[in-house]
């Protein structure tokens, strides 16, 4: 083991995000966050990445990046270093298994500042990168987990994943029991969408989530991007899946702390008019709310269910803005796109989500409802339509249409049904120009005060958590 070596004096922490957009967008935000109070930070990253990180972290001179090279495997396409690469989510095991092969360099560079004296204060890696507990150890370096999930769908996976047998046994239209926990809603089966998974015992991705799991259990704590007043009373129940009396810390909304250092006028939404589809919206300000429609860099959907989507966006006669990330689906040749010439704008480019969230035109969001994009809506204070499509997303759209108010579900149903063109137009309509629609942009214009308040430097409660985790550090360490 290597000899144990005392912090420096100046607060110095080491981020090792995981390599897909929706976790690393929020670590670079808890970056910025560290830098705020003065604390030295280093992220870890792979080449390819390192741009988008470096783009995102310039204002804060106390922030340097330290890359790895991420291994070339068969199984990968030549230079995929972010799952937003994989062509398929079947190659989700060979891509987490080759991160695996980047710890001999993070060793090397934890044991250069150990010899530098400069050992950090911890490491805050992902939840994916299990392994980095072990080289965190070695050292004598507390590993605090960053998860990208909720507080309470990782409270319910974690009940379900541990009682998977009898669960899975279960009849489908039964409820999941859930002991001291008491939640808005019911939960099914069906809710928990990789519980299917467990009945495969040669499932390839079931020993690694495993072992994943046992080095987040052995952390020395874990860092949340919610906040208490969204999420509050479900803290002491993820704290009990964790040893030594590991301490779950509310950080977020992170993405609201990069506000705090730009000055914006009061009652504004400050967006960079330079892409052409901010400049579309600037012309549609005061014309009753445009919703945005996309569905994150993971959900693969059909044609035919793009073609749907498609034809329900006209049906509703609604203005929209849809992020399209399908590599093969093209535009209906019917006439469909002179038909919504004006009122429709369809972007098969990367778009800054945020930025058009944050935009006075925009109304409503129809999403998958990942964490990153619930957290993204209720901050910009922009209701949800939500239509979840994996993972823990039927979770987090029943907090946010049944626990929140603060949205209307599209359908409930199982994940991966195809959704007919009249459910879309009838959802858009709901949330747009319904009651329960403006019953869930009043809910969301308060949680987003809420939200804004959690990390104000005054009293906020995910900036006194920010602060709250240093101290713990220094003393523990």
């Amino acid at each position: 083991m290597t000899e144990l070596v005392s912090p420096s004096p100046c607060a110095h922490v080491v981020v090792f995000p995981h390599m897909a957009h929706g976790h690393t967008l929020p670590s670079i935000d808890i970056c910025n966050a560290l830098a705020s109070l003065g604390v030295k930070v280093t992220i870890i990253a792979t080449p390819k990445n390192a741009p988008l990180i470096l783009s995102k972290v310039s204002k804060f001179s106390a922030i340097s990046l330290h890359t790895i090279q991420f291994p070339r495997v068969p199984e990968l396409p030549e230079g995929c270093e972010n799952t937003a690469d994989l062509p398929s989510l079947a190659l989700l095991v060979p891509f987490l298994k080759a991160t695996k092969s980047m710890r001999p360099a993070f060793e090397s560079i934890l044991k250069e500042m150990s010899e530098a004296g400069s050992c950090p204060l911890c490491v805050i890696s992902d939840f994916f990168l299990g392994w980095t507990l072990d080289v965190c150890q070695s050292f004598g370096i507390p590993r605090i987990v960053f998860h990208g999930m909720g507080v309470l769908s990782m409270v319910i996976s974690k009940i379900a994943f541990g009682n998977a047998p009898s669960l899975l046994a279960m009849p489908d239209s039964d409820p999941i029991e859930l002991p001291k926990l008491s939640i808005p809603f019911t939960v099914y089966k069906r809710d928990i969408s990789d519980l299917e998974r467990c009945k495969d015992p040669d499932d390839p991705l079931l020993p690694i989530i495993a072992e994943i799991g046992e080095a987040d259990m052995n952390s020395a704590g874990l860092i949340v991007n919610s906040f208490e007043e969204l999420e509050g009373d479900y803290v002491a129940a993820l704290e009990r899946f964790y040893c030594q009396g590991a301490k779950a810390w509310c950080m977020g909304p992170a993405l609201l702390y990069d506000h705090n250092q730009i000055e914006r006028p009061a009652g504004s939404k400050q967006v960079d008019p330079s892409q052409s589809y901010i400049k579309w919206l600037d012309e549609r300000v005061g014309s009753g709310g445009v919703i945005y429609v996309s569905f994150g860099t993971q959900a693969h959907l059909s044609d035919v269910q793009m073609d749907n989507i498609a034809y329900g966006l006209e049906m509703a006669r609604h203005p929209f803005i849809w992020a399209v990330k399908s590599a093969t689906w093209v535009l209906p040749y019917n006439g469909w796109e002179d038909r919504l010439k004006g009122w429709g704008l369809v972007v098969h480019d990367w778009v800054d989500q945020r930025r058009i969230l944050s935009h006075p035109a925009i109304g409503g969001f129809l999403s998958h409802c990942g964490w990153n994009s619930v957290l993204e809506s209720m901050s910009e204070e922009v209701p949800m339509l939500a239509w979840p499509m994996g993972a823990e997303q039927p979770l987090n759209a029943k907090l946010v249409v049944m626990g929140l108010g603060a949205g209307v579900m599209l359908r409930e149903g199982s994940v991966g049904e195809t959704i007919a063109s009249e459910v879309i137009r009838d959802g858009v309509k709901e949330l747009m120009g319904g009651e329960r629609g403006r019953q869930a942009r009043d809910r969301a214009r308060e949680i987003g005060r809420l939200a804004r308040q959690a990390v104000e430097k005054k009293g906020g409660s995910s900036y006194k958590n920010l602060e709250g985790l240093i101290k713990f550090l220094k003393e523990k360490v």
